[in-house]
């Protein structure tokens, strides 16, 4: 079985069309739509865009982009807390250009 990493919004959209073909969701799965539903940020549509941008951006996993996705930050000490449990850190210039990618998509 592949991995693959799905943004809050994108969950959002699984979760919403699963409910419209099963009528309703367990318990864990309508906590995760109503989480999804709050704290997404961006819409479906222009997620694949900036992870795509993203992952041109040197030693950024997918699971990274992800989470820049979910969180948009707007702050460098942001960018760099997703990056604090990574054996290495992102350089300013990385960090910065995080910064424009996601600003663009606001």
């Amino acid at each position: 079985m592949e991995e693959s990493y799905v943004s809050l919004t994108e969950l959002k959209v699984i979760l919403e069309k699963e409910k419209a073909v099963r009528g309703e969701l367990n318990p864990e799965q309508q906590y995760s739509l109503s989480h999804a539903a709050l704290f997404a940020r961006v819409p479906a549509e222009k997620v694949p865009a900036i992870v795509k941008e993203l992952m041109e951006i040197p030693l950024m996993s997918p699971f990274n982009a992800v989470k820049i996705v979910d969180l948009m930050p707007t702050h460098l000490d942001d960018v760099r807390a997703i990056f604090a449990k990574e054996r290495f850190s992102l350089s300013k210039e990385d960090a910065d250009k995080v910064l424009e990618i996601v600003g663009k998509y606001r």
